[in-house]
């Protein structure tokens, strides 16, 4: 019987499954979180809501875990690493800095010989009409931004805005003759083992993910490429716990690293019910350093995000069987929010 108490930094959707999957294994969970009605505060063994710069309330936090995780990777550097010099925080905050950073993610993922997207940094308008074969391309901050959040589609120097004046570093990437998004997920364990899930093959709608599934329609040597490239990206991290990358497929089968996600991924949400092991449950027993069980695929999925106004339709449909609905439990219902999912198992 497992005595850790797991400190969880966030308090999302990722976080309540995190807290999930800790108590199957009888491990006490601390969610620490600016959002004063985070779902994860209904899963949590206790709960903190706090500024993450509230000394008072770090040090309580630091006080009460044995080990540090996060559910989210845009949290000030400077709390993860002041955390980790009391309480190990995994994965490590020095991936975080790379993570963060597009400049410095994919200049790691090209050393390690590994294709991305052509790109180039952006400080200025200039940088973009010095680069026009990038074009058509998508302009993205160098920082922060999701789901589509600080992007920019520039199909030609036309959509370069005369007035623009750049506050702020970016990345142009040329626009990839896109056939497939493929993500993979797996966890690496503090003695180096790494455990893995098939290839997961996902559609965005309006840079949100909409949909995933498995299996991949892909060839076996774009699936071993995949798990292979992930990998080498993990071990070279030294990387602790569970991460997702995504690659672009292009129309030349050529397999492009989007984004390196140093946490449980969206993706992944079908692992809860396709696999013996899921990928929530792989990253508690990694970042504590409980046994590996390797993940066997019990069934084929797909899973079907549930964005804004979506929910309150399924909240009122029954299901079968073979599918499960899953309601985050969020308090207000945004635009384009995720807000829950349905995972459906396949033959």
């Amino acid at each position: 019987m497992s005595k850790i108490t797991l400190g969880i930094i966030g308090s999302g959707q990722l976080g309540s499954m995190l807290c999930q999957a800790a108590q199957k294994l009888n491990v006490k969970t601390v969610v620490i979180s600016d959002d004063e009605y985070g779902p994860a505060k209904n899963f949590s063994s206790k709960f903190i809501f706090t500024k993450y710069n509230d000394q008072k309330n770090i040090q309580e936090f630091i006080k009460i875990v044995d080990v540090v995780t996060y559910e989210f990777e845009n949290i000030p550097i400077d709390i993860l690493e002041q955390i980790d010099k009391e309480k190990k925080v995994l994965p490590n905050p020095n991936i975080n800095k790379i993570v963060q950073n597009r400049r410095l993610e994919k200049t790691f993922v090209n050393d390690l010989g590994i294709q991305t997207t052509k790109w180039t940094f952006v400080e200025k308008k200039e940088d973009i009409l010095n680069n026009k074969s990038l074009l058509p391309g998508i302009l993205k901050t160098n920082t922060l931004g999701y789901d589509g959040h600080g992007q920019f589609v520039l199909n030609n120097l036309e959509d370069v805005k005369k007035n623009w004046c750049f506050t702020a570093d970016f990345i142009l990437e040329k626009k990839v003759n896109l056939k497939k998004e493929i993500s993979v997920i797996i966890t690496r364990y503090q003695n180096g083992t790494i455990s893995t899930y098939e290839p997961i093959e996902n559609v965005h709608e309006n840079q949100i993910l909409k949909h995933s599934k498995i299996p991949a329609n892909i060839n076996q040597k774009i699936y071993r490429e995949c798990l292979d490239n992930t990998k080498k990206i993990a071990d070279c991290l030294n990387y602790v716990g569970t991460m997702c990358v995504e690659y672009f497929l292009d129309g030349n089968d050529n397999i492009l690293v989007n984004e390196i996600a140093p946490r449980v991924h969206n993706s992944g949400h079908l692992t809860i019910n396709a696999f013996n092991i899921s990928q929530f449950e792989g990253h508690i027993r990694a970042v504590c350093n409980l046994n590996m069980i390797e993940p066997i695929k019990v069934s084929n999925a797909e899973m079907i995000n549930i964005l804004g106004k979506e929910i309150e339709n399924y909240k009122k449909k029954t299901f079968s069987e073979n599918e499960f609905f899953f309601d985050y439990k969020k308090k207000e219902i945004k635009e384009k929010r995720k807000m829950g999912h349905l995972t459906i198992l396949k033959k």
